[in-house]
Order: C-alpha cells, then structure tokens, then sequence
C-alpha cells in the first residue's frame, strides 16, 4: 500500500486465498472456506473432514474470523475441493465466496445473555449471507472486509469489523462502520439489509475517492461514509436515526462479552453446549469429527465455530455432557481455563509460510508454562507471529511474541483497539535481540517499537519472559 495526499493507496489487487482461489505456500496450496457467523451443519462438517483428510494433510485450522482453512492441498485438487464443498452447500455463490466475512456473537441464544431472541443472531446472518451473494457491486468488496453481528453481549463488537450490526434491548440495532462509535440505529427487522447496503456503499466512497480502500479504516480522512451511508438508508425506506450519546466501548463491559470460556455452557431450555478451543487454532481430522459426531447425534448437526479459533457444540442434554468433554479434554482439546494451551496462538511459521523466520508452532510448544487463570479469564493472551506481518494476530490487549531475523522474538505487551491502532503498554520482555534498534525494525510501522529495553534470552529465558509479559501492569 503506497500513500497518497489524501491517504493510504492500494496499488495491488486483493489476493486474499479463499476456496476457489487456492494460495501457494510452501506446504502445498491453502484453500479458505468462509463460514458465515461460524455455522456449519453435520453435513457440512463432514464435507470438511473429508476434504482434509483426501485433499489436504489431514488438519484444519481456525482463523481468527470464524473460517477454516485446509493446508497442504496437491495443486490440481481445486477442482475436485470445490465439487464437495458445492455438494454441501458451502458454496451458494461461487462469485462471491470470499466477501461471506461474517463473525457473530457465537453464544447467541444459548447462554440467556445478549438483546436478541433465541436464533435471532442467527436468522439475521444466514439474511445477510444471502443478501450478499445476491448483490452484483458486493462482488466488488475485498477479501478481508469484515461484518460482525453482535447480539448486545459485546464480544464481537470489539474484532474491528468494517460494518458491525450491534442488537439494543430497545428492538433497534445499531449500525457501526469501522470504529464509529456513534452509528445509525434502524429497526432490528431492518439490519441485515442496513449492513449490505452500508458496504455497497463503502464501495461507492472508496471508488470516489480513489484510495482503492479495501477496509473502512484505509478511506482516507473526510470520506463522509457515514453521511452517504444515512442517506442510502433514507433512500431504501429504511428508517434511520444516529445514535446520538450511545457510546459504545471498545472492551463492553455486558454480560458475556468475553470470549466463550472453555467448558460447559448452561442454556435456559435446559441443555447445555460445550465450548472448545484448537490449540493453536489447529485441529486433526480425527479430532475435528470427534466434535463433529458428537454435535451430529445430539444437537440436530449445528457447530458454531468462533473468531477465537474455538467451536461450539450446542444443545447437548446434560447428563452426557460430562462425558463428552473428558473425550474431548482426552483428544487434545483445550476444555477449561486452566490448560497452559489457553490463551496461546500462533500464525503458521516455518515450514509452511516462506515469509517466516521461525518454526513458531513449535516455539510456543516450548515455551508454554502452567498458567492456572491463562488465557481471557486472567493472563493476557499470547500470539506468536514468525514475521512483524503478525498474520491473523488477536484485537484487544495481549502478548506479542515476533520472530527476529536472529535466533530470538520480541517479546512486548500490546493493546490493539478495534481501528487495528496499537499503542505500547508499560511492560515488555524483549528476546534474541542483539540491539533494540534491529528489534523494533522487526517489528514493523505496523505497531510502535516498544521502549528501548533488551535483554538477550533464548530456551528458558524466552519461555520465562513469555510467561511475565502475560501478567504485566497493565489498566484494561
């Protein structure tokens, strides 16, 4: 991305992989399937695992949007990959596959938190979903431009969505584009289209203003997106008011807004759902459809996989519930808080990404301690990025762990807000570094360097730093 007077300039096309559009990486091809809100079927679980397990290496990952990604694919199964992802029903429209971004609250219904009915969050992303792949000039929209759904909770409010749908206990919703905080209220009847027509005409200012913008957040100052999107409202008959002294934060406090903890989820019809996390957001094919089959026999097929690199399995009767998640903890599956494994992501590192300078999977393997409050319940989380590109890094304060072109890994504290700016929190750990200066050129423009502290560390020292960084004194 170059920069222009008004602001940053796209020059390149949108490469992002998606399951048509297979990515070369030195593994094999990358196929990335979009799962709007995370929903998938038994039926279409399979599929999944099947795929893998004949196309792939045998593995599914979880990406910080709720998709799921197969590595390893041979470079003429494209054709063969699609054909059962089509008899699934994965792909309603080929010519728009990879604009399905669409996260949404995944405990929606399920925990009695939340402004929405039960399925509510649901019928309106399979609405959205549909008027997507029904919009010519949504063709047009990037790969990564991003929808959250939000049934009042406020978790996924939070993930930095181009258009973000926010449910009010009032029967309004509000509609937010990039990190407005304000935002147009319209009847809740009425979101879905709001959200559509709110990135069409995304499309329209980006065009205008010829930044090439592929996010809300890359239109460059004075854009008026939030005029032209009232006014495309007024235009539909969609009734629209701006929400005038509505903040809403960038961490809600609401009931629920934390990521689904793993374990046992209470509903109030009675059943319960299990969530689970991947470690490191990656599952075997064996694992996958141990959740898969259990969801299947008792919880009519549905899976609900999360912005967190987790999976949902819903209405599930309590008395097996136990059991299922001493199979599930048995397999390998992060079931509770107090797994070293919580908390902790990393992106691919070597040897399947030919950008990375560290085998980071298995660095963070090394350097896992026991952390009995880890993860969203206490310790920061912590992401491991094999480059300062941090591919799929967490919003929201955690631990940035970047490899270095040495031996080592900066090590700092970081609180990334929804608008994807970062600013330095006060603590910091820096790893293999020879000198600050090559440490914070690692890291990148992307986030500030973090203060000039070094410290050479590798083995236990690494995993030490790590460990401190993760608990710093940091307000949130």
């Amino acid at each position: 991305m170059a920069l222009g007077p008004a602001g940053p300039v796209r020059e390149g096309g949108d490469s992002c992989p998606g399951a048509l559009r297979l990515h070369t990486a030195d593994d094999g091809r990358l196929a990335r399937l979009r799962l709007p809100a995370g929903l998938l079927t038994y039926r279409q679980a399979v599929a999944l695992a099947s795929a893998a397990e004949r196309l792939g290496d045998g593995h599914l990952d979880i990406t910080s949007r709720g998709n799921v990604q197969l590595r390893g694919l041979g470079a003429a199964c494209g054709d063969e990959l699609a054909a059962l992802l089509r008899q699934a029903g994965l792909l309603p429209s080929e010519r728009h596959e990879r604009v399905r971004n669409i996260v949404a609250s995944p405990l929606s219904g399920l925990d009695g938190h939340g402004e929405l009915p039960a399925d509510s969050l649901q019928l309106w992303a399979r609405e959205l979903d549909g008027l997507l792949c029904a919009s010519e000039p949504a063709t047009a929209l990037s790969g990564r431009f991003l929808f959250a759904l939000d049934d009042g909770r406020g978790d996924v409010v939070a993930l930095g969505a181009d258009v973000t749908l926010l449910a009010r206990r009032d029967g309004t919703a509000m509609v937010r584009t990039g990190a407005n905080r304000a935002g147009l209220l319209v009847p809740a009847a009425d979101a879905p289209r709001a959200a559509l027509l709110a990135a069409e005409t995304f499309l329209t200012v980006a065009e205008a203003g010829g930044s090439g913008a592929w996010r809300v957040r890359e239109l460059p100052p004075g854009h008026g997106l939030d005029e032209a999107v009232a006014a495309r409202l007024a235009d539909a008959g969609i009734t629209a008011e701006y929400a005038a002294g509505i903040a809403v934060p960038a961490a809600p406090p609401a009931a629920g807004a934390e990521p689904p903890a793993p374990g046992l989820i209470r509903s109030p019809d009675g059943t319960v759902a299990l969530s689970v996390y991947a470690p490191l957001g990656r599952l075997s094919a064996a694992q996958w459809r141990l959740l898969m089959t259990a969801g299947g026999e008792a919880a009519g097929g549905e899976l609900r996989v999360t912005p967190w690199r987790g999976v949902i399995v819903p209405g599930l009767e309590p008395a097996a519930a136990d059991d299922l998640l001493d199979r599930f903890r048995t397999a390998g599956l992060i079931t509770d808080r107090h797994s070293p494994w919580y908390g902790v992501g990393a992106c691919t590192g070597r040897p399947g990404c030919a950008k990375a300078l560290a085998d980071v999977r298995a660095d963070a393997a090394g350097a896992l301690r026991p952390a009995p409050t880890a993860g969203h319940g206490g310790a920061l989380p912590v992401y491991w990025s094999g480059c300062a590109r941090r591919c799929g890094h967490p919003q929201g304060a955690h631990v940035d762990v970047v490899a270095t072109a040495g031996t080592g890994y900066v090590v700092s504290v970081r609180d990334i807000v929804p608008a994807d700016t970062a600013s330095t929190a006060d603590a910091v750990a820096t790893a293999g570094a020879a000198h600050a200066a090559s440490a914070a050129d690692a890291v990148g423009t992307a986030m500030d360097a973090a203060p000039q502290s070094a410290t050479t560390a590798t083995g236990p020292e690494l995993a030490d730093a790590v460990a401190a960084a993760r608990r710093p004194p940091v307000t949130r």
